[in-house]
């Protein structure tokens, strides 16, 4: 049939026209389902290269601690050692970040005395595997107290947290699940992963695109099926009860500001805020950084101190 004959013949020019379109939609569909399912993919499993530092790089007696993570294989962290029986304090770097990264946090509390363990979470650093954003983090968390529990070195029952973003999450999380974290800090704190999710997923451009926006949060729904029957950050925090809680909002990042300071009027007492304009420890400068480790010392010392007091 030539072409004037398909001009005469309305259904069936109709019909082709349809079979284009659809055509086309299934080809935008599948386009749009393979950007997605990349975003998904450098989300969940971000390309963090390791840095070259090792602890002989480091100042003091930084030692490696080998440990096996569940389901995950072999891992390892710095241990700082501090004044012995006083509290270690376990740093829980963001995402996206490295262990690395928290050195300078990680030394100013081991001059004042503290012990203080570092390692990366699962996609980060020198730790292979994905990423989800807060659930498996906070049984790595876990397992780092567990890990700091059988020192002699230490006081098992004086431990203190501290974490961004996702290992705010992750720190938070685990403070109400293991009675012997005595003091927490977080950085930029989210209750649900699916919000984090969206936030950096609107960071890197992606939200803004309609499908591939959209296709990609149901992916992430997706992948996180298997953690879904846990409960929201804030219904876990009646658990924190008497536990000393700094909440650190970083007033760039609005939404994590929001976020955080709901969680912390959503908080038992005693907890306490402190409202920085900076946007990431990362990004900080020299002086802004110093200021920072500085009020989380503060903090510890007077929640968390080294030498326990006689009266306990």
């Amino acid at each position: 049939m030539d072409v004037f004959e398909e001009l005469r013949n309305p259904e069936s020019t109709l019909r082709s026209g349809l079979a284009l379109l659809l055509l086309l939609i299934l080809f935008v569909a599948v386009i749009c389902a393979g950007i997605a399912g990349y975003v998904d993919y450098r989300m969940l499993h971000p390309a963090i290269s390791p840095n070259s530092l090792t602890p002989e790089d480091l100042p003091g007696h930084v030692t490696v601690v080998q440990y096996t993570l569940p389901g995950q294989g072999s891992r390892d962290g710095w241990f700082f050692p501090g004044l012995r029986g006083a509290p270690v304090l376990i740093l829980c770097h963001g995402y996206r970040w490295q262990r690395g990264d928290v050195l300078t946090l990680a030394t100013t509390l081991e001059e004042n005395q503290y012990n203080v363990f570092v390692f990366d979470f699962s996609a980060h650093g020198r730790s292979p595997g994905s990423t989800t954003l807060g659930p498996r983090e906070t049984t790595e968390a876990l397992t780092a107290i567990a890990l700091m529990a059988q020192r002699t070195d230490v006081d098992r029952n004086r431990i203190g947290l501290w974490g961004a973003n996702m290992g705010a999450y992750a720190a938070l999380a685990a403070a109400a699940a293991d009675r012997r974290v005595a003091a927490v800090v977080v950085d930029s704190v989210y209750n649900d992963p699916f919000d984090f999710f969206t936030i950096e997923l609107d960071r890197d451009g992606y939200g803004s695109m309609p499908i591939v926006g959209w296709m990609a949060r149901l992916g992430f729904r997706i992948a996180e099926l298997p953690y879904r029957g846990q409960p929201p950050l804030y219904a876990r925090l009646g658990a924190l009860a008497k536990i000393p809680k700094l909440f650190i909002a970083l007033r760039e990042n609005t939404k994590l500001a929001t976020s955080t300071l709901q969680l912390m009027n959503a908080s038992p007492e005693p907890h306490e805020q402190w409202v920085m304009p900076q946007g990431s420890y990362l990004t900080m400068t020299n002086d802004e950084k110093r200021t920072y480790d500085n009020t989380v010392l503060s903090f510890f010392l007077r929640t968390l101190p080294p030498v326990a007091s006689t009266s306990r």
